[in-house]
């Protein structure tokens, strides 16, 4: 029987060898100026040795004022491609895809010290993350037209270091999310008010990274599928959301969610945001990616054969196991490529 985890996926002109998706996650430990080193080089090729079909780079800010922390890494000026481009090449090397988040902390810049950083967050609204955090700036109309070209400029960039897929960060209480969240979003403009008018940031990001990312690679999103508060989104409302960034070009909905407040009461478990993936896969009829404590291969296995999700990633278990595409073809019997170094543990 065949395994549909190490089943190929085709999007656009990219071809994943197998389902295994390695999830962004911060790591803090950007040089100075948001620049890669060779500690991220380590990290992520040591994934791509692994056998993953896809890493997503961490959260990598578009402006300086756009990121959770002085250590995140960066993507707004051109001195930051050549050590991502170093990762890029290594990775390809192994096999593997390589993509990028871009993202805007917004109104959760700087979180360790409180929102108090370099530069002042901004958000929709004058309404801070926290009790603790100060109120963020509310971007002007026009000056939502810069966050919009500083996303196509770290586009541009990301064509130039070789990346295969760009990943719109639009969850985790961050900059475009906050605009989406009625919670965070209070605005009297066009927008604010209605979903559409909430979802019209996130829809002009979408829309001008896919005029500078070339039809042959794809472009994700990835969503809070719901609050976890009342009055806050649930994944019902992402409906109209997803359906703009499919008119946009957006290819895939990574599927995951909370982070819009401090105090939601999330019901972590295994698989606890799978269920989101399905939903807006069946109602947006458009690829997903399942995350959320996916750990055993016979998890991962079960979501892509039972047609929840697409593609299934995995975060701290990658931490704990750089390895683990390698271990789930073993316990799953499904035939991988091994790196020829490795051979002599295959048996």
């Amino acid at each position: 029987m065949s395994v549909s985890l190490f089943s190929p996926f085709v999007c656009r002109g990219l071809r994943l060898k197998n389902r295994i998706v390695m999830a962004p996650m911060c790591m803090y430990t950007a040089a100075g100026d948001g620049l890669a080193t060779d500690w991220h080089w380590v990290h992520y090729g040591a994934r791509a040795i692994g056998g993953v079909g896809l890493i997503i780079q961490e959260a990598t800010a578009v402006e300086f004022r756009g990121r959770i922390s002085e250590q995140d890494l960066g993507l707004w000026c051109d001195e930051q491609i050549a050590p991502l481009a170093r990762i890029v090449d290594f990775v390809h090397g192994q096999g593997a895809a390589m993509g990028i988040q871009l993202a805007h902390a917004g109104r959760k810049a700087w979180t360790r010290n409180k929102g108090r950083g370099p530069a002042a967050a901004v958000g929709p609204s004058p309404i801070p993350f926290a009790d603790d955090f100060p109120p963020p700036h509310e971007l002007s109309s026009g000056e939502l037209d810069g966050i919009v070209e500083a996303f196509a400029a770290a586009a541009r960039r990301a064509l130039a270091a070789g990346y295969d897929v760009i990943e719109i960060h639009s969850a985790h209480g961050y900059l475009l999310h906050s605009f989406v969240s009625p919670i965070s979003n209070r605005r009297q403009d066009e927008y604010g008010g209605s979903i559409e008018n909430r979802a019209r940031l996130l829809w002009r990001v979408a829309e001008a990274v896919r005029a500078v990312w070339p039809e042959d690679r794809p472009l994700f999103t990835r969503i809070s599928a719901t609050d976890w508060v009342d009055g806050g989104l649930r994944v019902e409302d992402w409906e109209v959301v997803v359906a703009g960034l499919k008119e946009r070009g957006v290819d895939v909905i990574d599927c995951s969610s909370g982070g819009l407040v401090p105090d939601a009461v999330v019901p972590a478990g295994p698989g606890y945001q799978v269920a989101f993936a399905a939903h807006i896969r069946r109602a947006c009829d458009i690829p997903t990616v399942a995350v959320g404590l996916i750990t055993t291969p016979e998890q991962a296995e079960t979501i892509v054969r039972s047609g929840q999700a697409d593609l299934v990633a995995l975060a701290r278990e990658f931490l704990r196991s750089p390895q683990w595409p390698l271990a789930a073809a073993r316990a799953l019997g499904a035939e991988t490529e091994w790196p020829r170094q490795y051979l002599r543990a295959r048996l």
